[in-house]
């Protein structure tokens, strides 16, 4: 297949990503078949130009001059077998996460109900292992089809290959190895209405609703997510900007004598998550603005772009956050965009 055709050079991708940071890729191509795709992984590998993945451009903190072969994966498919109340709903990678939240919940699947506003595509979707008010995309999805670029051979992971871990995953381990095109998840008729998290609890309380079905969590859901973080249409974001770290029962103990309103929460046997919105917060941090960057003023877990600036100005942010919290509480916190390429560097 000649793709030549379709490849842009110096193509803008200013608009490509949330934080709205500059950006230029030296070679760009949309590709909406899997053909496509191994066409132009083929193209690249004989030009000897690196390949760069892009997704909806959500959780990516990009440079300003990207190399190699930027692949932007456009691939649309929506295919539903149902067998006993059990539902299998194969996506295609270039599909909208939102909008197929949306759509299962007119459906009447049950399963990602709660994880509604979550910005991005569906192929993106299992190498962050994205989730949100107590479900991660892990408890779902039972299938991803991925091109192999090392071995040049389409291949299929279950569940356990994927490695899922907290905001991670084995094709994030792995940058640069497998091309996601096709997602399966596992939904189900029968709904799971039990509510984890405070803030969508007080959302029924103020509506007087004690049995919410998935539409009623769904729009609880985006109803907090609008209250507590901008739209990246309006004010550039990549939304929760940090992980909520995760550390053993005991410092969690020593950090609690210390700080007695410490927002954490159970995770494995032995170990606690905190809230690193709350972390962040303590240090002064929310509402800061520096130039052209700042941490959004109503959730201190999110760096804005206010437009005009650069990705080193956030970066920066970010650091002083890193080392504050540090100072404060050591505690290390990891950002959750991953760069764009894997590996930036910036002249001084």
């Amino acid at each position: 297949m000649d793709i030549q055709h379709k490849i842009h050079a110096d193509y803008p991708l200013q608009s490509a990503n949330t934080l709205g940071f500059p950006c230029v890729a030296a070679q760009f191509i949309a590709v909406d078949s899997e053909a496509e795709l191994v066409a132009a992984v083929t193209y690249a590998q004989q030009h000897q130009l690196p390949i760069r993945v892009l997704s909806g451009g959500s959780n990516v903190l990009m440079a300003p001059l990207i190399d190699g072969l930027v692949i932007r994966i456009d691939i649309m498919r929506q295919q539903v077998t149902e067998s006993a109340g059990s539902i299998s709903l194969v996506l295609g990678a270039g599909e909208n996460w939102h909008k197929t939240v949306h759509w299962c919940v007119q459906q009447g699947y049950s399963g990602i109900e709660s994880m509604g506003l979550i910005p991005g595509r569906v192929g993106a979707a299992p190498v962050q292992n994205i989730g949100a008010y107590g479900t991660e995309l892990k408890n779902v999805l039972t299938n991803v089809r991925a091109w192999d670029v090392a071995n040049g051979c389409f291949i299929e992971f279950s569940n356990d290959d994927c490695e899922f871990a907290y905001r991670d995953s084995v094709f994030k381990r792995l940058p640069g190895c497998f091309i996601i095109t096709e997602v399966t998840l596992g939904l189900s008729r029968i709904q799971d209405s039990s509510i984890r998290y405070a803030a969508l609890q007080s959302y029924f309380d103020q509506h007087n609703i004690t049995q919410p079905d998935i539409k009623q969590i769904f729009d609880a859901v985006c109803a907090v997510r609008q209250s507590k973080l901008p739209d990246p249409a309006v004010l550039g974001n990549a939304g929760s900007f940090f992980k909520n770290p995760v550390i053993s029962e005991s410092q969690y103990q020593q950090l609690k004598q210390q700080w007695p309103q410490l927002v954490a929460y159970p995770d494995s046997a032995g170990f606690m998550k905190l809230a690193a919105g709350w972390l962040i917060d303590q240090c002064h941090w929310k509402g800061k603005r520096r130039a052209h960057v700042g941490v959004y003023e109503k959730q201190a877990l999110v760096l804005v772009h206010f437009g005009g600036g650069e990705l080193q100005e956030l970066l920066q942010l970010a650091s002083d956050i890193q080392a504050s919290v540090f100072a404060a509480f050591n505690v290390n916190l990891e950002m959750e965009p991953q760069l764009f390429p894997m590996a930036l560097s910036f002249e001084s």
